[in-house]
């Protein structure tokens, strides 16, 4: 066991303390467990198709799509951070810069996994590259994420090759050198492309003329689900890269970023989700008073299916929207570590909301006269399979914090723990 240990060691940075590896490996068990009931689940709908799922022509968009939609909005902390630090200078976020890497190359890859699975044929993805609908906005979709997900590995590269064993190579050295160089101009393609790419999502469902929940009116050839998406995303970023860095801190024991940082990211994400819940709220507006009623719903016909109440507009824009909105914004309860994270994990879940709305509510509500009301539930495959992407992401954070150094500050903050709300030293 020391043996091991002192082998393990040799793969992690100076000046940081990490568990031995027994306790690592105990950690990692139950999510490799996971994994593996996922990959099993993976294999039988691609082996025999997707009738083993629960989704059919009514609901082809189901538990999958609604991963996709979430994590890729989860996962735009790494693009907007990127932003934030290289093109508006925001230096200070550099505390978090590379965690926000981590984490949008595990959103994105897991969002792809996910995709392989869902088409049911993965041997044939390279359709979509090949033969491009070039009316489909997930055309567009498509290029950008496959795009931005080569931008991600690209930035997270660097980081691998600053391990303390792959450093000895000069060769590693030499070429992780010349990545950090275009790392800014990374960040600004990575900009660019997920900019596009939420939009679009959000887009694909604004201009669906045969499912009056969703359609909107928008501006020129963009309706205003496109440009809603992508503030969702940003607003929510932030606060998702606050949440996992407050939970890395929490199994730890260990202060990794310092209290600035977090009031940083809980004013940004503050201020672009009242921004959002603004714009959100002028678009549910005009769509009652405007669009439902030109094509022939009273807006109520929306709400009044079971689970589907006007209790979930009122949750989404209200609960998981003006109310984190308002705690991130006020400096009080900004300051208080507890308040922070519970507005953090409201604007998360309210996005996550928004995309179950979109997904799944969408395809339940008639459209018909003679249409009936349906619901989904997802089986075993379908959630094993959302834990395949779950435990991926774990195992895969667990390991880069173990052996790379994910947070530059940490040596600095050393001999420090968390506590509600403040720093204590000695510990």
């Amino acid at each position: 066991m020391a043996s091991s240990t002192l082998i393990d060691r040799r793969f992690i940075a100076r000046g940081v303390e990490r568990t031995g590896t027994a306790r690592f490996a105990m950690w990692l068990a139950p999510w490799v467990l996971l994994l593996g009931v996922g990959l099993y689940a993976a294999y039988l709908c691609l082996y025999y198709g997707l009738n083993q799922t629960n989704m059919d022509n009514r609901f082809a968009f189901g538990l999958w799509i609604f991963l996709d939609l979430s994590i890729i909005a989860l996962g735009a902390g790494a693009f907007f951070t990127g932003f934030l630090v290289y093109l508006i200078k925001m230096k200070e976020l550099k505390a978090v810069l590379n965690s926000a890497v981590v984490l949008g190359f595990i959103c994105y890859s897991g969002a792809m996994l996910v995709l392989a699975i869902d088409v049911g044929q993965p041997a044939r993805a390279w359709f979509t590259f090949w033969h491009p609908n070039t009316h489909s906005m997930l055309t567009e979709v498509t290029f950008c994420i496959s795009c931005y997900l080569v931008v991600l590995s690209l930035e997270y590269i660097p980081m691998l090759l600053k391990n303390r064993k792959l450093r000895q190579a000069p060769s590693f050295l030499a070429f992780e050198h010349q990545l950090h160089m275009l790392v800014p101009v990374l960040a600004a393609v990575g900009t660019l492309l997920s900019f596009f790419h939420q939009g679009s999502l959000g887009g694909l469902y604004g201009v669906l003329r045969g499912r009056p929940f969703a359609f909107r009116e928008g501006f020129s050839i963009w309706p205003s689900t496109f440009f809603l998406f992508i503030l969702s995303a940003i607003a929510v970023g932030p606060s998702f890269l606050a949440l996992t860095t407050r939970l890395v801190e929490k199994v730890t024991g260990k202060a990794l970023i310092p209290d600035s940082v977090y009031q940083r990211l809980g004013l940004i994400s503050g201020l672009l989700l009242a921004f959002y819940v603004a714009a959100k709220s002028i678009d549910t507006l005009v769509w009652l008073n405007v669009t439902s009623p030109a094509v022939g719903f009273a807006p109520w016909e929306h709400y009044s299916y079971g689970q589907f109440g006007i209790w979930l507009m009122a949750a989404e824009i209200g609960l998981f929207g003006l109310v984190p909105a308002g705690l991130l914004l006020w400096p009080k309860t900004r300051a208080s570590r507890g308040w922070l994270m519970t507005a953090a994990a409201l604007a998360c879940c309210g996005v996550l909301l928004n995309r179950f709305i979109l997904t799944v509510q969408t395809l339940a509500l008639p459209t018909l006269a003679f249409d009936e009301f349906m619901t989904y539930t997802p089986n075993w495959q379908e959630v094993a399979t959302f834990g395949l992407v779950v435990a991926y992401g774990v195992i895969l954070y667990s390991l880069s914090y173990r052996y790379l150094p994910l947070f530059p500050q940490e040596k600095e903050l050393a001999g420090e723990v968390i506590e509600e709300g403040t720093h204590v030293s000695g510990r």
